[in-house]
């Protein structure tokens, strides 16, 4: 059986290298870890940042594509002999089954279930801005010009349809200021010894004697010990920043690179835990990506089209506005499901045959061992 339908064709974005694990996206990226900024209402504002978080910066999308040619598929039917030699295969995998009846089964019926699977992947790029600081070295303090608009800071795109963060500067955003964790002193209090120097001997447990009532040689029987955290100082080096007193303040613009899916299977109510198809691979029918894809209009199936329809305006509903999408791909798969009725020891049983892998399903296996019984 032959079907047609359409889909949309449009030149493909092409993606910049690969996003590779802590990678950034220039030389001014900025470090995952380290120093935060100090409070918000403590740093200047900055023209076009006075309210910094995720930015809906209503990004223009692409024009609609265009349609191409039509294209046809066949869809591909299971034979007797392929269907046997999966149900063999199954029950020799099982310890405690018995291969007999895969092997002397006869045929009665093999009813073909094929079904479809739609997925359509939504690729996006989100931006937020943030404060963030580093500990001042002395290093060039980019402060002067006007910082460009966030949506205007060219990030090269990572592989299409996958997840990816990118962190970088926003040029002309950077200030020098006091650390407010150490109030420009570059050293901290102590936690362990709350800035004494001095600690509890573990020895005596700060008594200053052993349990034989005899004088501790830890603490020289005064109870007290040296603070190896400070070393006796009472004050350890500021962690934020690194013992400098000052530090170096920027917005950071984070980019997020995220695949967003949405799958419907179209059962056909056949009884086949339609789960199973999860890792299962099927015949690729259609593969449709553009800027924007159409919805799937004219399959043959009604169902796969009202899923297409429904999944295209939900993800232009929840995308289009809070971020840029990039790419849109869909897929229509044929996994094929054959329900097969056979006939051993003169009753009659079902098993399934399902996806390009041959895999099988069935409930009432008629040779299982004893060892099998569920207890």
């Amino acid at each position: 059986v032959l079907f047609c339908f359409c889909n949309s064709d449009q030149d493909i974005a092409h993606p910049g290298p690969s996003c590779p694990a802590g990678s950034y996206a220039d030389t001014n990226t900025v470090p995952n870890d380290g120093a935060t900024a100090p409070p918000a209402d403590l740093m200047p504002v900055v023209p076009g940042y006075e309210s910094l978080g995720p930015n809906d910066f209503g990004a223009a999308q692409p024009q609609a594509p265009s349609r191409a040619p039509e294209r046809r598929f066949d869809i591909p039917a299971i034979a007797e002999e392929l269907a046997q030699e999966a149900f063999i295969k199954y029950a020799s995998s099982k310890c405690c089954y018995s291969s007999k009846p895969a092997k002397e089964m006869v045929f009665t019926d093999l009813q073909s279930l094929n079904t479809y699977r739609y997925r359509l992947e939504t690729f996006t790029e989100s931006r937020t801005t943030e404060w963030d600081s580093e500990p001042y070295n002395g290093q060039v303090v980019d402060a002067f010009g006007v910082a460009p608009a966030p949506w205007s800071i060219p990030v090269p795109i990572p592989s299409l349809f996958q997840d990816c963060k990118k962190s970088v500067r926003v040029p002309h955003t950077s200030t020098v200021k006091g650390c407010h964790s150490c109030l420009n002193l570059g050293r901290s209090a102590c936690s362990r010894c709350v800035n004494s120097g001095r600690t509890r001997c573990g020895s005596c447990s700060g008594m200053g004697r052993t349990s034989s009532d005899q004088r501790c040689i830890m603490c020289q029987g005064s109870g007290m010990i040296r603070c190896h955290s400070c070393g006796g100082v009472g004050s350890i080096t500021c962690k934020t920043c690194k013992g400098q007193g000052k530090l170096l303040c920027f917005i950071k613009l984070k980019i997020t690179w995220k695949n967003n899916m949405n799958v419907a299977v179209i059962d056909k109510g056949s009884g086949f835990p339609v789960e199973l198809l999860d890792q299962i691979t099927g015949e690729k029918l259609l593969t449709d990506m553009a800027a924007v894809v159409y919805p799937v209009v004219s399959f043959p199936d009604s169902s796969v089209n009202a899923a297409s329809e429904s999944a295209v305006r939900e993800h232009q509903a929840q995308f289009a506005t809070t971020c840029r999408i990039l790419q849109q791909r869909q897929t229509i798969e044929l996994i094929p499901i054959t329900r097969v009725h056979y006939a051993w020891n003169e009753k009659t049983h079902i098993y399934f045959v399902y996806g390009t892998e041959h895999k099988v399903y069935t409930k009432d296996y008629p040779a299982k061992c004893c060892c099998c019984s569920i207890l």
